[in-house]
């Protein structure tokens, strides 16, 4: 690893979840902010805290207002400065009032530092059925579907680092039979980073390691043929879900025998007001899939109230939380009350899905019925995979890699909309303040038309009522869902001519 390498990367910085808010100006909330980040156990002693530039540009504030708050709290002795170390969280601190475990998870909404508002295989994609393209055409020219990072940008080198490092490190043990719950380093990697990143609020016996989101659901709602407490499921319908949503998911829950309510969209996201008797509901608080767009604060609260007052839980798919681009950031609505939401998220955006890697945070009510439903020796994710997954995010290149990606996302993302402008200026693009995926809202009555005439070009993409629920309303109306993501670097900007050229005219 060469010196010019670690000082780019440490300009790149680390992923931190603050949320600025109460009285004074933005000094006094970011020093408030990272005081209890401190006091709850989300950020341990040793911990590296952004630059300042990195910090200012993630929050929106000046460099010098990061600067001013973090010198406060190295005076206060929050925070220890070195020159050539960074800022770092100052050793010796007392320990949390629950202990070297605790991360905030208390009951109720007290001790959250942010308030407001990531699958297995194909996740966030419809199951992908062949493309139809002119004679002689071996596949689509161009795939614009969402659902995939650009697998071109994977991060060998270091990758392959993290897991010589790993192999080398790991005891005898790790490979034999193992812990269905998943390896305990990586389970403790996950729990600083998901804290510090996502302000989710565990403990590492409360993550369940699982191969993404579908296996999750699985786990969490199949039957099966599983015989005592776990028979059954986990879980039982009916379930809630957003009207607009994967129809894979929805396939997986109906084989289970679980009977899905759509919720209605608005601008603010799923209309939790019509929640009724319900058993648990699944949302995309972070960002709604597809139609984009963060839960509203006061549902995101308004939905962890009926939880409590229906003995309920919400199932929180946090499918794309770290790409966020221009909007503030939105914590995990696990972060409000842990016992009342199970936060399940994956690398299947931000590094692979062919990785197979994701996670169960849990309610500790629920951790041994999953374990159970799990089995001693099956649907296990590769060891040597949790091993070096847990390597990358503990020496900070998954952060690296994440903010990384996301400045390249982003810079995709402002071209389709730049393109769009000058050659489709009739065209609204919605839902690019995050993820990896745009909406094109489309002149009523050709969305159909739209899709055929791509196809016929090899422009792989889908259209927005593939993601509409069977029994939920098509208040959202026409439109293209285009994955930004997908295709490399050097074939982007024939895929935005190709998009642009099969549009409907003004």
């Amino acid at each position: 690893m060469t010196e010019s390498w670690v000082n780019s990367a440490e300009r790149i910085g680390v992923d931190l979840h603050l949320e600025l808010s109460g009285p004074g100006g933005r000094r006094a909330a970011l020093t408030r902010a990272l005081r209890e980040a401190v006091r709850s156990g989300r950020l341990a002693p040793g911990t590296r805290l952004p630059p300042y530039r990195s910090l200012a540009a993630d929050l929106g504030v000046a460099r010098n207002t990061v600067a001013d708050a973090y010198a406060e709290l190295v005076a206060e002795g929050w925070l220890a400065a070195r020159q050539g170390s960074g800022t770092r969280v100052a050793a010796g601190l007392p320990p949390t009032p629950s202990g070297p475990g605790a991360r905030g998870v208390q009951g109720g909404r007290e001790g959250v530092a942010g308030q407001g508002g990531v699958a297995t295989g194909p996740r966030h994609r419809a199951p992908r059925t062949p493309v139809a393209v002119p004679p002689g055409a071996r596949g689509p020219r161009h795939d614009l579907r969402q659902g995939t990072p650009d697998a071109s940008s994977f991060p060998r080198a270091a990758w392959t680092a993290s897991y010589r490092r790993a192999l080398l490190a790991a005891p005898s043990e790790a490979f034999g039979p193992g812990d269905p719950a998943g390896r305990p380093e990586l389970r403790e990697a996950l729990t600083e980073y998901l804290a510090r990143a996502r302000g989710v609020r565990t403990e590492p016996d409360r993550i369940v390691i699982c191969s993404g989101f579908a296996h999750a659901l699985r786990l969490l709602f199949d039957r099966g043929t599983r015989e005592g407490p776990a028979a059954g499921g986990v879980l039982r319908g009916p379930l809630a879900v957003e009207a607009y949503g994967l129809g894979f998911h929805r396939e997986l829950l109906a084989a289970a025998g679980v009977r899905t309510v759509p919720l209605p969209l608005d601008e603010h996201g799923a209309r939790v007001d019509g929640l009724g008797r319900e058993r648990a509901v699944l949302l995309t608080p972070a960002h709604q899939f597809p139609t984009g767009g963060p839960l509203h604060p006061e549902r995101r609260a308004a939905v962890i109230d009926w939880a409590r007052a229906r003995g309920a839980v919400v199932l929180e798919d946090d499918y794309d939380g770290e790409f966020r681009y221009d909007r503030r950031p939105v914590g995990a609505l696990q972060g409000l009350d842990p016992e009342r939401v199970i936060h399940v998220g994956s690398v299947s955006k931000s590094l692979s899905p062919a990785l197979r890697l994701g996670w169960m945070v849990l309610p500790r009510r629920y951790v041994e019925p999953v374990l159970a439903a799990k089995g001693e020796r099956e649907g296990w994710v590769s060891v040597p995979d949790q091993l070096a997954l847990a390597d990358f995010v503990a020496c900070g290149s998954y952060d690296r890699h994440v903010r990384r990606m996301r400045q390249r996302y982003r810079r995709r993302r402002d071209r389709l909309v730049a393109a769009l402008a000058a050659r489709a200026p009739h065209v609204e693009v919605t839902g690019v303040a995050a993820g990896l995926h745009a909406v094109l809202r489309l002149p009523p009555g050709t969305e159909r038309s739209t899709v055929k005439a791509a196809t016929w070009q090899g422009v792989a993409l889908d259209g927005l009522a593939a993601f509409r629920h069977p029994q939920g309303p098509t208040a959202a109306g026409d439109g293209l869902v285009v994955g930004y993501a997908t295709p490399s670097e050097h074939a982007y900007g024939a895929a935005l001519e190709a998009l642009c050229e099969v549009l409907p005219p003004g």
